[in-house]
């Protein structure tokens, strides 16, 4: 598997930030997974908060705890400003998966362009190597003028 596809898929289908650990760019990756992680916990706590807030209003009013006490409560306890924080958040960590996938497939490409060129570079070079055995000295500035300007057009 080449690196792009692997460095997307990893911060895409895992979470965001490790196919750029896994590339070796730790700053990157710290930083997205970090961002993540914080706004997931955001997500949590107010979650949590807001459960136990609807439950001790339901046990001080002395109504039984079922399903549809619970959603009564729900919906009259919801206000705009948390669902503009939860809004907020889901969007950050939206834009960070994304940013991840893309970042992750550029940070691999790149290695990929990188690895190939460097076996271009050393299959031209065993080329060369064989040719000097074969052929000599004409040979060799055939060989040499060819790679020059092939390199130079990668």
């Amino acid at each position: 598997m080449n690196n792009a596809l692997k460095g997307a898929l990893l911060s895409g289908l895992v979470f965001p930030g490790l196919g750029q650990v896994n590339l070796k760019h730790y700053k990157r990756g710290i930083a997205l997974m970090l961002i993540v992680s914080i706004s997931l916990l955001v997500i949590v706590v107010k979650a949590v908060l807001q459960a136990l807030t609807i439950l001790e209003k339901i046990e001080s009013e002395g109504r039984a705890i079922d399903m549809s006490t619970i959603l009564n409560a729900t919906t009259q306890a919801s206000t705009t400003s948390d669902s503009l924080l939860y809004k907020f958040v889901l969007l950050l960590i939206i834009l960070c998966w994304i940013i991840g996938i893309v970042d992750a497939y550029r940070i691999g490409k790149k290695r990929d362009l990188e690895v190939h060129n460097q076996r271009v570079k050393l299959q031209t070079a065993k080329a060369i190597s064989h040719t000097i055995g074969n052929n000599g000295v004409k040979s060799i500035f055939l060989a040499f003028t060819f790679s020059t300007k092939f390199c130079q057009e990668n």
